[in-house]
């Protein structure tokens, strides 16, 4: 069965938060049952051949570092009861994990489930 994803692209301006929110992002939802969870900050985001980069398409600011993320699951099935008991996890109520001070701009992230068409 192929696998599914869920992608996000946002931005910080407090990357180092920002990493200590995805280490705890990473802990919980592998301890769900996320196959693999990945964060990463661009690095080679300004390529010439392509129309939209992603700074432009996120409309990233001077300091602003522009993240990428993704989770891996079984299948939409799998990813909705790991997501059910993420959710449902006392430290999602934890003010170091959600509240006002969130290290990214929630207003500019784009997200979305995908389902894996290739996978080698």
């Amino acid at each position: 069965m192929p696998r599914y994803v869920d992608g996000f692209v946002m931005v910080t301006k407090k990357p180092e938060a920002y990493r200590a929110m995805a280490k705890l992002g990473a802990k919980m939802w592998k301890k769900y049952g996320a196959l693999a969870y990945y964060e990463c900050f661009g690095d080679d985001l300004h390529q010439k051949h392509v129309a939209l980069p992603f700074p432009k398409l996120i409309k990233a600011k001077r300091g602003e570092k522009v993240i990428f993320s993704f989770i891996v699951y079984k299948s939409k099935a799998h990813r909705d009861a790991v997501n059910k008991k993420v959710m449902a996890d006392p430290m999602m109520n934890d003010p170091k994990w959600m509240g006002k001070a969130m290290p990214f701009d929630m207003k500019r992230m784009a997200s979305g489930g995908f389902k894996v068409i290739v996978e080698a």
